[in-house]
């Protein structure tokens, strides 16, 4: 989508013409899943699947939203003073969510708005698409109202509304990669003090292929905050003996060590592959830096072994991906990217075997699953921007 495509479809909405347009990218974690929350490093990157929106002040204290992707939910109206969690509301809820914590921050949001967007990451497909509309949202406000609002404030906003008026106990990690983004570069981000790296994505002649399951994933309807529980048990089990604040602070050879103090074995596979993939995510930064591909795609696989045997989050979808693409000529590596519980994995794979590539494993998927999974060439892209 475009500006004037912004602008077309924004006026048959409302009658007039935004005064300003938007884009909020998606995102993929090259490595690092389910290490934000417990204290450890993430290595994302922007994508440029994404969502787009345009929106113009109003002169009363109404909210009116559109999206062009539920396009039969029509206008969803809410109130700037009175805004509250209704799950009809659908979509809207992660704007109104993020419109009430800035206020509640004290920031002067002096007048309602009209906002349309439309995006074409696929919905519950786990590249963030919630995190995307936050980030477009805080950007909005900010530049509608010129708020003095810093971009990490932003970001700690938009979890804020994933945690406490959404429901879901998720990291950092998705809002930082869509708002810090920038081209060609990923993001070694330390979850536990928010330091972060931006990393030059050379893949020489690889291309990051994105395979959606096509099974739609519910996040706050799936076993993500489970798993956070299990994590937070195990942590305070090694509390009793360890000063640490976080399952990131622990290397490997450590947790080995006191592994005995966690009393069930469900929480021991859960904080095992929280410290693996947290030593896993800043090696393969360095591994990236000095161009050791080969090497970069084993952790790239390890990880995704760790997530199906001790963290238990990928299912037969994700594994089918990612077990067919380990088998194909010209892949480095693959992997699931994102919550789990369907949505997407990642595959490294060499320019010139992507067709065949993506017709080998959509066959065996086919075969296995009983329906087609899709394909997507990741584009790195900027974080959340004014058009």
């Amino acid at each position: 989508m475009n500006k004037e495509e912004l602008v077309t479809e924004f006026t048959k909405i409302y009658g007039a013409e935004p005064s300003a347009e938007y884009f909020s990218p998606g995102r993929i974690n090259l490595i690092g899943e389910h290490t934000d929350y417990n204290g450890g490093h993430v290595f994302p990157c922007a994508i440029s699947l994404g969502i787009w929106g345009a929106a113009a002040k109003r002169s009363d204290r109404k909210l009116r939203f559109y999206s062009g992707n539920f396009a039969k939910r029509g206008v969803i109206e809410a109130d700037l003073d009175q805004l509250e969690f209704v799950k009809e509301d659908s979509w809207s809820n992660y704007a109104k969510g993020m419109i009430k914590f800035i206020q509640a921050g004290g920031y002067q949001v002096t007048s309602g708005l009209d906002i349309y967007i439309n995006g074409n990451i696929p919905d519950g497909a786990g590249l963030s698409s919630s995190a995307a509309l936050e980030m477009l949202i805080g950007q909005i406000v900010v530049d509608q109202f010129d708020l003095d609002l810093a971009r990490l404030d932003l970001i700690k906003l938009g979890m804020k509304t994933e945690n406490e008026f959404i429901g879901v106990n998720s990291g950092i990690m998705d809002q930082f990669a869509v708002g810090m983004g920038k081209k060609d570069h990923a993001i070694l981000l330390d979850t536990n003090t928010l330091d972060y790296q931006l990393v030059p994505l050379d893949l020489k002649g690889y291309v990051i292929i994105i395979m959606n399951t096509n099974k739609r994933r519910e996040l706050a309807d799936s076993k993500y905050n489970e798993r956070r529980a299990e994590c937070e048990k195990a942590l305070s089990e090694l509390q009793t003996k360890l000063d640490i604040k976080s399952l990131g602070d622990l290397d490997a050879a450590t947790f080995d060590e006191y592994a005995y103090l966690i009393a069930d074995e469900n929480r021991i596979k859960r904080a095992r592959h929280a410290v693996l993939e947290n030593e896993r995510t800043t090696r393969a930064e360095k591994l990236l830096q000095e161009g050791k591909l080969e090497e970069f795609g084993h952790l790239v696989n390890a990880s995704h072994v760790s997530l199906e045997h001790d963290y238990e989050v990928t299912g037969i979808e994700l594994d089918t991906l990612a077990h067919t693409a380990w088998k194909q000529p010209g892949v480095l590596g693959a992997r699931m990217t994102g919550a789990g519980f369907g949505g997407c994995a990642i595959a490294l794979v060499a320019k010139d075997q992507v067709a065949a590539f993506e017709k080998n494993v959509g066959a065996e998927y086919e075969k296995t699953i009983g329906y087609a999974p899709s394909f997507y060439e990741a584009e790195i892209a900027d974080g959340t921007k004014v058009l």
